[in-house]
């Protein structure tokens, strides 16, 4: 019975299901950064408005945490691209982009350990 519904399934509705999700995880990562970034610009609003000295140590231990969860977000994105169109030109940017945010989610994941409160 699975296998009549999935042979009933034509192959350009799964690339559309799956160029949706790309569109998904694109947009996720976005709406992450910005919303990082949003709140960023409100705490440093509130603390200039109610003049005190913000915390620049918890504004950028939230920010960060957006980051790095957008980037994974980022790197799923290229894995399932790379999925659906699988050349080697693809891989091999595939690589470096999935190394390069690696590193930075690897830096930005030092630098919250490095700034939670012990």
């Amino acid at each position: 019975m699975l296998e009549n519904i999935v042979n009933s399934v034509s192959v350009t509705s799964w690339i559309d299901l799956v160029n949706l999700i790309v569109t998904i995880f694109e947009a996720v990562g976005a709406i992450i950064i910005f919303y990082g970034s949003a709140r960023v610009v409100v705490d440093i609003l509130t603390s200039a408005i109610h003049r005190h000295p913000f915390d620049y140590s918890a504004i950028r231990l939230d920010y960060s945490a957006k980051i790095a969860l957008a980037l994974e977000f980022f790197v799923a994105n290229d894995l399932v691209k790379t999925i659906l169109n699988p050349t080697l030109n693809q891989a091999i940017i595939l690589a470096f982009i999935v190394g390069i945010r690696t590193v930075v989610g690897y830096s930005l994941s030092k630098e919250l350990k490095d700034l939670a409160p012990k």
